[in-house]
């Protein structure tokens, strides 16, 4: 089990001593497995969704300033579809998830790529790979938050 008991976050109070957390709900001990199992999962899911589905029409559509709803939906939806099959295989209540990955990932992507397209970043500017490290920080802490629900709900059976 993974102990989220740390003494100066209780002392903070922002952990209650009765067992719950009092962020977000969680528990004070989360089943290691099931929070191991959800990241290598979402970290695999992230890989193939991005770097081995997306197509060139995804990559050179969603950046543009017409026409990038189709692009970027379809790879959204690549991601949330990913994120369905692992909830469905590991907590099927947290269903859900999907359309919040859904959501974040598009909005994510779009507002990397508008800020690449007015910023006139390439490739061959720091700039653009900053960005682009930024952009998948986020979608992985977004994968870490559902892996913690995901190993939540079992923390509960």
């Amino acid at each position: 089990m993974v102990d989220l008991t740390i003494g100066s976050v209780i002392s903070q109070g922002l952990i209650k001593q009765d067992g719950e957390a009092a962020m977000f709900g969680l528990p004070l001990q989360l089943p290691t497995f099931w929070l191991c199992a959800a990241v290598i999962l979402f970290l695999i899911k992230h890989l193939i969704a991005d770097f081995f589905v997306q197509t060139q029409w995804m990559v050179a559509g969603k950046g543009k300033a017409s026409g990038w709803i189709g692009p970027l939906t379809a790879h959204s939806a690549i991601h949330a579809f990913g994120t369905l099959a692992i909830c469905l295989a590991l907590a099927p209540a947290l269903s859900w998830l999907a359309a919040i990955d859904f959501i974040v990932h598009f909005g994510l992507d779009r507002f990397k790529e508008v800020f690449v397209r007015c910023a006139s970043v390439t490739p061959s500017d720091p700039t653009f790979w900053r960005l682009l490290g930024v952009d998948q920080t986020l979608h992985g802490l977004t994968h870490f938050i559902f892996a913690l629900c995901i190993a939540a709900a079992h923390s509960q059976i």
